[in-house]
């Protein structure tokens, strides 16, 4: 059955645009929906805060810096206007926040052949924010086009946006290392210091963790959500029974995983340089070995005595 909008009115011909808190409910329910209503502001809080600190990682480069208390007062004002209009809520939308960044990432055009183009930052700008509310609003006065779009085409899209935003979360990649053979491993920063069997153990615990929080939200105890995202504090406190400091550090670290590559490969250069530098001050031989056939090794002299050598030739001559 099609619907036509025929003007704006509230979805309800019994009230206004004003909602009464009270109305025909006893005045006990207000105090009794400030159980369910501090749930909401904990999942909401939660929400924009990870959400906005996925956003201003360090990796994307943003040189505006961020946000957080402008943002949160905005969506708190907004979910107080929205309240007492009885209009849905506003929220962080992770999904569509993080595949709105990816969609400005700015790289370089010019590379050499077989060699990824190196990113350069993210477009920062208000257009295409702007433009987004302006089609939300607009989109108000158009349903009797968008009721001819299919829902699976909506599906997809949703779909889509989160697929494409699962690549570099480290949560997705340790999961594909479990039908991986070791040799085929990506050179993770955590693979370096962490044994595999404990990757996969903290795997299956966030995994675990994942599957139940689904559940939960998808019977009618989805009430206690909130509670439940909360409790994952405490599962991380336990960690710490099964894994080392050390592990943690390297498996769940704010730091982005190609950062800490970056610089744990300058640091074992810059250590080797210095061993080298080390080496030639205290007059020491390089020794080069380069096996050969029919034998184990041929001994090379290095850079300092082919040159002592070289020099005593030409005295003899």
């Amino acid at each position: 059955m099609s619907y036509k909008q025929e003007k704006i009115q509230p979805t309800r011909d019994d009230r206004g645009w004003i909602v009464n808190p009270i109305g025909t409910n006893p005045w006990w329910t207000v105090l009794a929906a400030t159980i369910p209503a501090l749930l909401c502001t904990i999942l909401i809080f939660m929400d924009q805060q990870i959400t906005a600190v996925i956003v201003n990682r360090k990796e994307h480069k943003l040189q505006k810096g961020c946000g957080y208390h402008l943002d949160l007062l905005m969506v708190g004002v907004m979910l107080g206007v929205c309240s007492i209009m009885g209009l849905p809520w506003f929220v962080a939308a992770t999904v569509l926040s993080i595949s709105h960044v990816n969609s400005l990432r700015l790289e370089s055009s010019s590379a050499a052949p077989g060699e990824q183009p190196k990113f350069l930052g993210i477009r920062e700008q208000r257009v295409t924010g702007l433009m987004i509310f302006v089609l939300m609003g607009i989109s108000v006065f158009i349903t009797g086009i968008l009721q001819f779009i299919p829902m699976p085409v909506l599906y997809g899209v949703f779909l889509y946006m989160g697929v494409s935003s699962l690549g570099g979360i480290q949560f997705f990649d340790r999961v594909k290392l479990f039908g991986m053979a070791p040799k085929h491993q990506p050179d993770f920063i955590y693979l370096r210091h962490v044994p595999l069997r404990k990757v996969h153990l903290f795997t299956v615990i966030q995994l675990t963790a994942l599957i139940v929080l689904w559940v939960v939200k998808a019977t009618p105890a989805a009430i206690i959500f909130p509670m439940m995202v909360l409790a994952l504090v405490f599962v991380r406190q336990v960690m710490d029974l099964c894994f080392s400091k050390r592990e943690l550090s390297w498996l769940d670290d704010l730091m982005p995983e190609s950062k800490k590559k970056k610089l744990e490969d300058a640091k074992n250069k810059a250590k080797a340089e210095e061993e080298s530098e080390k080496m030639l001050e205290n007059g020491q031989q390089t020794v080069i070995e380069i096996p050969v056939v029919n034998t184990n090794y041929l001994t090379v002299p290095g850079t300092e005595s082919m040159t002592r050598n070289s020099s005593s030739r030409n005295n003899n001559r």
